[in-house]
């Protein structure tokens, strides 16, 4: 695998934060940066799709009221839960 090397400035709170945590993990710190950069990418990718899906939802006409939404969540956590609201 090609790699790059990748410079940032860390807030020295930080990067102690950083050692000792690849301390516990037996790991060095590079791969403690690599695996967090890694998910952080993913995650906002993701994030981005999901964002996308949602609009083309709206597009779509795939909406779901305020109202019904706000009912369903009031009644989480009681004895007798709605189900999760659904387009209409």
């Amino acid at each position: 695998m090609t790699t790059k090397v990748v410079t940032a400035h860390l807030p020295l709170a930080l990067a102690k934060k950083v050692d000792k945590l690849a301390k516990q993990l037996d790991r060095p710190r590079g791969w403690l940066v690599k695996q967090a950069l890694t998910d952080l990418v993913e995650l906002e990718e993701r994030r981005y799709q999901m964002t996308l899906e949602g609009l083309a939802d709206i597009d779509a006409g795939r909406l779901i009221d305020h109202e019904d939404i706000a009912a369903w969540a009031k009644s989480l956590g009681t004895d007798k839960p709605l189900p999760p609201p659904r387009p209409k």
